[in-house]
Parts: structure tokens; sequence; C-alpha cells
């Protein structure tokens, strides 16, 4: 089986290598000349992080970012206010815990994560075939035909990933349904800036009315900040270059003591709030901002095409090793009410602004989102907190690793809290039941390969059946099975801590 992906941006990326780690092959389809080179999505959301630590790049995800910085707006010279961005939110700031490693959202410009994604899929084998566009397709039960600047590719599943314009999603016909938010425009653009001293957002203004500031984000490991200027309603578009943005700094701050230099990137947009009524066509899927665009305000984007890519990568997988292809409904049926509420809660952030009560700090960091009741969901008996569907947390084991160590990598994982030995076929591990995994006592938990919760039973054969629907196949019964599966993955029976 053979997979094209249209796209070398961080939705393409990700389901790149999910791709090249679970053996599927896959080409990468990019019509521009090399990787996109500026910061826009600047904002990994904790979800994000615990993705990018299950594909093996937390490591220098972290090392090449920060925690966002303070935001300091100005009068002028003069400073009026330096507060965190967690405060103008609305939203607590939370430190980590067992169970929720990752809790902050994370600075790191995009092009940053892009190149550390494309080595990660060239680790992995992989590479990117640039200056190939992707014009359009054709397809049958048998397969994709993909047509692109170099000439046709056959494949057995297409997946547009290729941005909120995206060439795959206007030649399948889908509708893509919604409009502008405001009549408001935003330029956003990485450039160089002297004459700013410490490591903060600047909301640089004359008069410190914030809806004509000038802002100036610093971005970890670069000489570049990004600059973020909206255009009002009837305003004038400046020129997008150098000295249309020294010009527009000059008005809008009353400054001429901060020197702009370097323009690298800058484009213009519309804050749109528009998704595809169909994330599944056939042989044909799409991803990220070729299935829904929406506000960049509270970091949402690239965050949830990555969640896509997690999401549909392990069913391809599991396609191509026989699992029956009505798995990839379950993509659809999964990820585009992830998508409805994603834009109903950028739309609300991009409404409110600075210094309102904000949604919980959850929803933002994509930490809450859950199948419950999707196809690939089952609870057999009442549970606590924690239901099928929802994020397996992560959790200390007695020899000192993490639950995430265990769920790291391609396989199902069982759970068993006082249950029976039961050999799965998968790697397994016992534990006591703790407040994040309050389920009754004698439950088998199913996590996914993505650290879903696929199942909560008491009952080994629902365990099974949900590992035959993704095209597993569980031995029958055999405690002698289970015991050295456990002994495998843990060395001992323990709590969390």
């Amino acid at each position: 089986m053979t997979v094209v992906i249209a796209g070398a941006g961080p939705t393409g990326l990700t389901l790149a290598i999910e791709l090249a780690r679970r053996g599927v092959p896959c080409r990468v389809l990019d019509r521009a000349a090399t990787l996109f080179p500026g910061s826009r999505g600047k904002g990994l959301q904790p979800r994000t992080l615990e993705v990018f630590d299950d594909l093996g790049v937390i490591g220098a995800v972290l090392a090449a970012g920060e925690p966002f910085p303070p935001m300091r707006l100005y009068r002028g010279t003069d400073v009026v206010w330096e507060k965190r961005i967690y405060d103008l939110l609305g939203l607590p700031e939370l430190e980590p815990t067992p169970a929720v490693p990752y809790p902050y959202t994370w600075l790191i410009p995009q092009w940053r994560t892009d190149q550390i994604l494309a080595a990660r899929f060239a680790e992995l084998g992989g590479s990117i075939e640039f200056g190939t566009e992707v014009t359009g397709f054709t397809q049958d039960g048998d397969g994709v035909v993909v047509q692109t600047s170099r000439g046709p590719v056959h494949a057995d599943y297409l997946v547009g990933a290729d941005g909120g314009r995206s060439t795959v999603r206007k030649a399948s016909g889908v509708d893509f349904l919604g409009g502008a938010l405001t009549e408001e425009r935003i330029i956003v653009g990485d450039v160089r800036a002297a004459g700013l001293d410490g490591r903060c957002c600047h909301l640089l203004t004359r008069d410190g009315d914030q809806s004509t500031r000038f802002s100036l984000w610093n971005l970890p490991g670069s000489e570049h900040y990004q600059l973020v200027v909206t255009v009002a309603p009837g305003d004038e578009v400046p020129a997008l270059t150098l000295e249309g943005m020294r010009a527009v700094l000059r008005y809008r701050s009353g400054r001429s003591d901060i020197t702009l230099s370097d323009l690298r990137w800058i484009s213009l947009y519309r804050v749109n709030l528009l998704m595809a009524q169909r994330f599944r066509m056939g042989r044909v899927l799409l991803a990220g901002d070729a299935a829904h665009v929406h506000s960049p305000a509270g970091g949402q984007g690239v965050n949830t095409g990555v969640q896509d890519a997690y999401n549909l990568g392990w069913k391809l997988a599991a396609v191509s090793a026989g699992a029956p292809e009505t798995l990839l409904d379950s993509y659809e049926a999964e990820r585009l009410p992830v998508a409805a509420e994603v834009l109903q809660l950028s739309g609300l952030l991009h409404r409110q602004g600075f210094g309102a009560t904000g949604p919980a700090p959850a929803a933002i960091h994509q930490l809450d989102i859950t199948y419950r009741g999707g196809p690939l969901a089952v609870d057999t008996e009442p549970t606590g907190a924690l239901r099928a569907g929802d994020r397996a947390p992560d959790g200390r084991l007695p020899d000192g690793r993490r639950l995430f160590d265990v769920f790291r990598g391609p396989h199902w994982t069982v759970l068993q809290f006082g249950s029976d030995p039961v050999d799965f076929g998968v790697p397994q591990l016992s534990l006591g039941v703790t407040a994040d995994y309050d389920v009754p006592v004698g439950s088998y938990v199913l996590v996914r390969p993505d650290g879903y919760v696929g199942a909560i039973s008491t009952r080994p054969e629902v365990i099974r059946d949900q590992l035959r629907r993704a095209g597993e196949a569980p031995p029958a019964v055999s405690s002698v099975g289970a015991a050295r599966r456990e002994t495998t993955v843990s060395g001992e029976t323990g709590r969390l801590e």
C-alpha cells in the first residue's frame, strides 16, 4: 500500500512520520522549493507536545523553543504593564503533573517545527519531493491516480494536507462552508528589530490603544521577531515591504528608536472560519487547514492539524496491515466534530481578545479532546471521570518510567486494574486504580496507538472485539502469555504515582 501526502507542513509531516515508523510507504509532495520559511504557527499546545513525545521529536522541540514570554504594552517609550499571557487570557498557569507532563503552550517558530519533523521523517527513510505540485486526481475502487506537475503518481490513498487553498479539497468537490469572522485583515511576518530589550511580546502603541498596536514577538533561537499588525475594516493595507512596515511602526508607536531590518517573510490574510463538510471521500482524505481554517487566536491551527494526522496515521497503517477499510470512516466521525469545536473556540477567543475570562485551559491545550460516543469507544460498565474515547493520562510507574513510555510506539496497550491476566497479543500492564484511572476494579483499559482509550470493560471479549475491528489478531486466552507480556512492558505490577 502506498499513501501520497500533498503538503509538507506540520500536518503532512506528522502523518508521514506516523506512516514511516509503521512501515507504510508514503510519498510527500510539495509545490514549494523548500520548507516553509516563516514563523506563522508558533504555539504548540500540550497535547501536541505529547504527540511529539510519541513521535520521538520532543527533545528537539523543547530545545528549540521556550514557554510563552510576558506581554509588554507600551505607550510610546513608557511601559504601561507587563503581564503573562495566561493572565491576559484569564487562564491559570499550570505546573507539570504525572498525568499532564507538558501543561504549557510552547513557543517555537513554525519553520523550526517543520525542520525537526522533516529531519525525523528523513531518519525513518523518507524524503520530501519539493517542486511537485498536485494538480488533481482521479480515483476508483483500486486506487488513486494523482496528477502532478511532474506527471501522474499512482497510490492507494491520497491525503490533502495542502493548506487552506487546498487543491485536493477543491478537486474533490467537497463543500467548504463558512466565511470571514471579521472584515479586518492581519499582516504577519518575520523581521529583525533593534532597540528592544527583554524576551517579551512587545505591544507597541502611541497612546496605549491596543487596537492600533504593532506587535513584535520574540522567536527563540532566532534574531528575528514575528510582527503582527491588524488592519481595521476600511483602512488601507500598507505595502508589504520592509519600508512599509517601518512606516507603520513609526506611525503606530510614535518611536524612531526601533530599527527593523531583514524582512524574511510576510503575509496578509483575513480571519476566516471555514470547514469541509467531509473529511473522507473514498480514497481521498483531508487534514489540517485543507479540512478546516480558523482564527489564529488561542494557537489552535497547527495543533489541530497535527491531531488530525495523528488520528489518521495509525488507521491507514492498520488498513495496510489488513484491517477493514471501514476503519477509515472513524477518522471523519472523530475529527470533524473536534474541528467544529475548534472553530467555535478560536472564534470566541478572537472576539474576546485580552482581558476577558477565558475558557477552560484544557480546551485551549487540547487535553480534553474526546471521542466519547464515537465508533471506536466502548464502555460496558459505569466508570468515573475517565471514559472510552478520552485521552489516556500519563503517570509515573514504580520503576521510574512513565505510562507514556509504555504507550510510545505504534502498538495498542492494555492496562489491567485487578482483572484476570489475559493475553490480548499486545503489551499489557497491571496497575492499581488511581484518581486518573478511576475505573471499576477488574477492568481492562484498552489504549489506542494514538493514546486515546478505546474501551473500558471487565469483559475480555470486549477488548478482543475492539482489537479485531482495528485489524489486530488477539490470541485465545492464555494467562502464561499475559504474564510474559506484562514482564516485557513493566517488570512489575504496581500503582501509578
